[in-house]
Formats: structure tokens, sequence, C-alpha cells
């Protein structure tokens, strides 16, 4: 759930992804897991040799990631602890994911348990920090392109006679987006809600289903057979699966995932709708 301040609007509440940025929360929460699953404490005692993993891993980052002399490596591996924290609390926002690519692929324990371990704390925090990149194969991919992005940007921006699509799809945002508990299940219902409230205008009755809409739709905005399947079927799954628009189930399998899914798609085939629409003459 968002915070008070949130909540009552004193402090703006993010519903965006984080794809070219990192905020405060976001590189923290990244350092507390890099400190807890692959950094040795910075209170090891003793000369950067006195341990395997710690001799090997500020070498290979020494040589390899900062490619600063050997000469200026220091004889405590505290020394280069501060090094690193001092670059990772300064550094651009891709040089952290940089930083935690080399470490996932370069720790000396990366066929042991330190390093599966580490990256599946890297990807819960990723995710509930709502980043837009995953670890996967030991590498971080994005899990959203900029074509998706752009076509909720889009769908967002649409005219003021269709805010309640706007509405629809800025909830479906925020539910997905929520740090703090996020509401998959709504934020798919919302997304879909967008697509059944733009059919509704299209087909001007007020009161009919998505499924009834897409069958109808046809007689003022044409559209493909398979498209218009597609969609029904996306409107069927919405309507069955874990109750996401009837009753509520105790427990959900959806994810973060399925909702972005949701999102994107719903996005997609409103700005599509638009186009057509208006290629059709119809105003809104």
């Amino acid at each position: 759930m968002s915070l008070f301040s949130e909540r009552m609007g004193y402090k703006p509440v993010r519903t965006m992804l984080q794809v070219d940025s990192m905020d405060r929360e976001l590189r923290n929460g990244l350092w507390n897991v890099l400190f807890r699953y692959a950094l040795p404490s910075p209170k090891v005692i003793g000369e950067v040799s006195s341990s395997h993993v710690t001799s090997t891993l500020s070498r290979r980052l020494w040589r390899d990631y900062f490619r600063e002399p050997f000469d200026l490596l220091g004889e405590r591996w505290a020394t280069l602890y501060n090094e690193i924290r001092g670059y990772f609390f300064s550094c651009e926002w891709f040089e952290v994911y940089d930083l935690l690519e080399f470490i996932a692929d370069n720790h000396p324990d990366g066929t042991g348990n330190v390093i599966p371990r580490f990256i599946d704390a890297c990807n819960n925090l990723l995710k509930r920090e709502v980043s837009a990149y995953r670890f996967v194969g030991g590498k971080l991919v994005p899990i959203t392109s900029e074509e998706e992005i752009t076509e909720i940007e889009e769908a967002l921006t649409a005219p003021d006679s269709l805010s309640p699509i706007r509405s629809h799809l800025n909830t479906a945002l925020g539910l997905l987006a929520d740090r703090k508990s996020p509401d998959y299940r709504n934020s798919i219902k919302e997304s879909i809600s967008a697509v059944e409230a733009l059919s509704r205008l299209i087909t001007g009755d007020s009161n009919a289903t998505l499924g009834k809409t897409l069958k109808r739709i046809n007689a003022s905005v044409p559209l493909h057979g398979a498209l218009q399947k597609a969609f029904g079927n996306l409107y069927g799954y919405s309507s069955d699966a874990d109750g996401i628009r009837h009753s509520l189930m105790d427990e959900s399998t959806l994810d973060f995932e399925d909702a972005k899914f949701m999102l994107v798609s719903c996005s997609a085939f409103v700005n599509y709708l638009i186009e057509k629409a208006s290629k059709a003459g119809i105003e809104f």
C-alpha cells in the first residue's frame, strides 16, 4: 500500500518503470543486496590476500573492472571496499548495472551458492522497485522495450474526450508500479476495462461488455478477424483467470509479467482503435 504522503498527494507516486534512470530506493536496495550476498565484510582484517574470495574478487575488480594499476590496489580489503562504495553511489545508473553484472560473472564463488542467491535477490529487488531490467542467464536484460513504453505513453495522452480510457490505464499503471503493494489482478482488470470503455464509445452501447462490442465493432471500425478473435480471447482470459473480473480467489498466480503484458497489449489496442475510428470518421 502507498504511504500517507503519496495517497494525500504531498509526495508524487512513481507510475512508470525505471528504464533510463535509477532512484534512491533502487540504488540503495541494490547496494544492500551486493553488500549482503557478494562483497566480503569491510571488517575483514588483514591484507587483501588474507582470503581466497577477498583476494580474487578484489584483484579482478581492480584489474578488469576499474582497470587500475596493481601497485595502487592497497594492502587491505577495507580500503578497496570504500573505493567500491564511493563509486557505486556516485556513478551513472547504467554503471551500477555494469558492476552488478561484472560481479555476477566474476565472483570467485560463481559455481557455488553465492551468485545464484545474489542474482535471485537482485531480481526480487529489481521487481519490487519496478526496474525495467532483470538478470537472465547471468546478464542484465531489459524486460520492457522502448516500443512497449511508447505504446503506454501514447495511450495515456489520449484526448480529454477519452478521459475514462486514460483513467483506466493510469490506474492500471499505478497498480502495477506500486512498490509497496502491487495489485496485478486489478491492474489487468483496469487495462482490459480501458479497451472495453473505448469499444462502448465506438459502438454507442454504454452497457455492452467487451465481448459483445468486439463482435459489433466491425459495423463502425473494420477489424481483421484474427485481431478481433485475439482480443476476444484476451477478454476471456481476463474474465476467467484467477477471478480477475469475477469472484476473487484467495490465491493468485498472476505476476508482474502478466500485468505488464496486458497493460502494453491494451494500450496498443487502444491506440489502434483510436486511429481506426478516426479514419472511419468517428469523433470522440
